[in-house]
């Protein structure tokens, strides 16, 4: 003969819905896994601080001081470049005032004159003026303002690379550098990359 089950009185029944809603915050506080119980990229905020370091980097005077307007501007003081130099047509200068008529193909002029090949403006699309990191974050990932960059490896490899993006580690005449070494911002770089290159304001961490 059938035996019907005991119903759970009140006291049971308020225990068991307790350890329901226990188990779902649990489960809500922890982010880091995904659905198949492997380790997931972080998201949310704590994916947003892997851009730090980057920014760090991208936003010393060595780099910021190129990647202007209309005018590169100079020391760590990041003051508007001497002798009038504006950026021209092409971002070498004015015809009458190129850059290279100064800055050759690696520091000269014991370090005081900085040099690096194809010294210019970053293009006027890559101008970081007056933007901030998670303005900056968002635009170097995006194509249209990042040199035509459509991937995060093709990211990675200009800034592992580019004679004017190295040149910030070897910039002569004691001039300051960037607070980590080159080879830990390409690391920062993957970090920030393989997590989907998540931005300040970019919670989905869409690229």
């Amino acid at each position: 003969m059938f035996k019907k089950p005991n119903a759970p009185g009140v006291p049971e029944l308020i225990q068991r819905i307790n350890a329901v809603v226990v188990a779902a915050l649990l489960c809500a506080a922890s982010p880091a896994f995904a659905a198949d119980g492997n380790a997931a990229a972080p998201t949310g905020p704590s994916a947003e601080k892997l851009f730090d370091p980057v920014a760090s980097v991208l936003t010393h005077p060595r780099c910021l001081n190129c990647h202007q307007d209309q005018r590169p501007a100079q020391t760590d003081a990041s003051v508007p470049h001497l002798q009038q130099v504006i950026r021209g047509a092409h971002g070498t200068g004015a015809a009458t005032m190129q850059c290279a008529a100064c800055h050759q193909g690696q520091n000269s002029a014991d370090g005081r004159v900085p040099g690096a090949a194809h010294w210019h403006l970053a293009p006027l699309s890559m101008s970081w003026q007056g933007k901030t990191r998670a303005q900056i974050c968002h635009q170097i990932k995006d194509p249209e303002r990042n040199g035509g960059r459509k991937t995060s490896e093709q990211v990675i490899e200009h800034m592992r690379i580019d004679p004017l993006v190295l040149w910030a580690w070897n910039p002569g005449n004691g001039r300051s550098t960037p607070s980590i070494s080159h080879e830990q911002f390409l690391q920062k770089l993957d970090v920030w990359a393989k997590a989907g290159m998540p931005c300040s304001g970019d919670t989905s961490a869409a690229k």
